[in-house]
């Protein structure tokens, strides 16, 4: 499901956009001693790999000061999709160029986002002898896939909003773990390019099928009113964009099925909140327009019997 995404690209734009929220959820020490005033990301650096044969790109490099001080020091994020033979080495070696480069200390961090192997990940790389121990370089390690989702169900973070989509997640949970992202997302209040940002996220990595995508509509359910209305809007603008791409690629049968999805979750939506609907208007709403169907996915909070709902119908028809 996740061959085509760009992880990297995800995951860096998700910490360079919060990476003090980033700090506070998983390493809270540093914010002992972070100047969060003094941030700079540094433009990413290429290495060569002499012994792979391979370019790679480092993610993320901060530099930042001592709180307090005159002098700095750099964190360097690294985001890992897959576990790789030798990935211990590949971070000493980042370690020691940025080190020969701006000869300041290293905070190294690995963020491993990948769903297979759950065992615990190398944390450091040694070089060693019988008789000497040349070299032990450590580095921070956040393994989303031994991690708990509900462990993180009440932090006020954005960060945690998003990567719990990444977590240790049980099949049959998939559904329940999107709904309770977005519960969080919508009692942040973040501006919307930000929830646009963490919204996007979480549906890449948590999109449901059918069977899922119901038992989504049902957990929302349970929200109190204003956080169903805050998800009902992003789930809404998802349909937007799918059918936009899909205007875009020139492909009808996405534009249709975008449309058609739509408009059955908001059927749900009414079903759940009136009771049964007669064939009749269900043949009404499935004939609107995108734009209408949008409007009544938000003027159906303000429904309390089917006669509110026949009376918006009959304004579209007045108009």
């Amino acid at each position: 499901m996740t061959n085509n995404i760009d992880h990297d690209r995800l995951f860096k734009e998700l910490i360079s956009t919060f990476f003090v929220e980033f700090i506070e959820l998983f390493f809270p020490q540093l914010m002992d001693y972070l100047d969060r005033d003094s941030i700079t990301f540094l433009d990413k650096e290429v290495f060569t790999d002499v012994t792979e044969g391979e370019r790679h790109e480092s993610d993320l490099v901060a530099q930042v000061k001592f709180r307090g001080k005159e002098s700095f020091f750099l964190i360097h994020v690294e985001a890992q999709e897959s576990s790789r033979k030798w990935f211990n080495r590949r971070m000493f070696t980042y370690f020691a160029r940025f080190h020969e480069k701006f000869v300041l200390p290293i905070y190294p961090i690995v963020i491993f986002s990948y769903s297979k192997p759950k065992r615990e990940a190398i944390s450091q790389y040694v070089v060693d002898f019988p008789d000497l121990k040349v070299l032990e370089f450590n580095y921070q390690v956040v393994q989303l896939n031994r991690l708990n989702w509900r462990d993180f169900l009440n932090q006020p973070n954005p960060v945690a909003s998003a990567l719990m989509a990444r977590m240790n997640i049980a099949e049959k949970e998939r559904a329940k773990v999107k709904a309770e992202c977005l519960r969080l997302l919508i009692t942040l209040k973040l501006n919307p390019a930000k929830m646009q940002l963490i919204s996007g996220f979480i549906d890449t990595y948590l999109n449901l099928n059918p069977v899922e995508e119901r038992q989504f509509q049902e957990e929302i359910s349970t929200f109190s009113q204003p956080v169903q209305e805050g998800v009902m809007q992003i789930t809404t603008s998802w349909m937007r964009q799918g059918i936009e791409q899909g205007i875009e690629q020139g492909i009808e049968q996405g534009i249709e099925q975008g449309i058609e999805r739509e408009k059955t979750l908001i059927l749900r939506q009414l079903k759940r909140k009136l009771g049964e609907i007669n064939p009749s208007l269900e043949t009404k709403i499935m004939q609107l327009s995108i734009d209408d169907v949008e409007v009544l996915g938000e003027a159906l909070f303000d429904f309390s019997t089917v006669e509110d709902l026949i009376n918006w119908l009959n304004t579209l028809i007045t108009l």
